[in-house]
């Protein structure tokens, strides 16, 4: 689902809510809180511009200017909130303090997000900590990827990644990704899938700028545990999508004797954006029936500026019989905030371990 459709999970309502809530439990903490103040910078028609980060933002940016007392104070106040509305994206609004008021108190702030990402987690939060406080973060992540909850393991993976979504990129960690593996370490045969989901984003992303040193730390870590290995497939698709031979034959997918692609067709020659993309491949009978084939096709999108952008996804990863077979897909051709699709000529391929073994071509109106 797109930021732009999430957005209303922060609503005018939470806000009222919200305001209520810090009404009532100000006095409790010796804060002073303006309610009507509060409200009077949430109108309709500025608050349905604003997507789903910026309303978070906004909420934060009120209460710094309408609470009084301390950071600690404030803190201390908005803690049993916090755990009143956790539950959904509205809940990001209680780490995103924390971001923007108190990266000047490191023992509060660590502590207040380790608290709250029980809530909604403190991933993005916790980044400016890492940029300011290098050593001393890298020191508490890792006491924190031994610690008995998941969610706090997680965070250490989850905080640290280089190329975080939604987030700034951590420069420091692209180029030197070695700083984060002694958590990583830690976390490699975890118990909760939560975690091993965390660790295998993590080192996709470290393979986007170093493929062979994530390939090194494959090839130490595989064979060692159902977890691990689980972790390893996941942290190399985007090098088994864009093909690397050696993520490959890690795997097993040999690039010797595949199936011959005997027919490649779409059902139209045309096809209308927002409807979808039908074809289907043929294939001769694979030569080993004991073969896994990793079957893919790749759409050589058409770009506003006539250049073409290639999108590589996954069909299968199984053994065929030895006999002739045929795979078939539906592909949505809708508009999306990650993808635009626009008139033209477009490309289409099919790939088995890693190989192109055909090519067709299909326009959209």
């Amino acid at each position: 689902m797109s930021e732009n459709l999430l957005k209303n999970t922060i609503s005018l309502d939470f806000v009222l809510l919200l305001a209520t809530d810090l009404k009532k439990q100000s006095p409790l903490y010796n804060i002073e809180f303006n309610q009507k103040q509060f409200l009077t910078g949430f109108t309709d028609s500025h608050w349905g511009t604003l997507e789903l980060k910026q309303r978070a933002r906004f909420i934060v940016s009120q209460l710094g200017i309408h609470l009084s007392g301390s950071y600690r104070d404030q803190i201390r106040l908005i803690s049993p909130l916090a755990e009143k509305h956790q539950g959904g994206l509205k809940a990001m609004i209680f780490p995103d303090f924390i971001e923007v008021y108190g990266l000047d108190d490191l023992k509060t702030s660590l502590n207040a997000l380790k608290e709250f990402t029980f809530y909604f987690s403190s991933e993005f939060a916790i980044r400016p900590f890492i940029v300011k406080y290098e050593a001393q973060m890298l020191k508490e992540l890792l006491k924190m990827s031994k610690d008995p909850d998941e969610h706090i393991r997680r965070l250490s993976s989850e905080g640290l990644r280089p190329r975080l979504p939604w987030s700034f990129k951590l420069r420091r960690l692209i180029t030197a990704p070695q700083l984060a593996f002694p958590v990583l370490e830690n976390l490699k045969d975890d118990s909760s899938l939560y975690v091993r989901k965390s660790v295998a984003n993590h080192l996709n992303d470290i393979s986007k700028d170093h493929p062979k040193l994530i390939l090194k730390i494959a090839k130490t870590w595989y064979g060692k545990s159902e977890r691990t290995d689980w972790i390893i497939k996941h942290a190399l698709r985007t090098l088994l999508k864009k093909g690397n031979p050696t993520a490959l034959k890690l795997f097993g997918f040999q690039q010797k004797s595949l199936p011959k692609l005997q027919k490649l067709s779409t059902t139209y020659k045309t096809f209308k954006i927002g409807k979808h993309l039908e074809f289907a491949a043929q294939f001769a009978p694979p030569a080993n029936s004991k073969d896994t084939l990793r079957i893919e096709y790749a759409i050589h999108y058409l770009k506003n500026n006539g250049s073409y952008s290639k999108k590589v996804f996954k069909i299968s990863e199984k053994n065929y019989p030895v006999a002739s077979f045929v795979v078939q897909r539906k592909h949505s051709l809708r508009q999306m905030t990650t993808r635009k699709h626009y008139k033209g000529l477009h490309h289409l391929e099919i790939i088995v371990n890693g190989v192109v073994l055909g090519k067709t071509s299909f326009t959209l109106s």
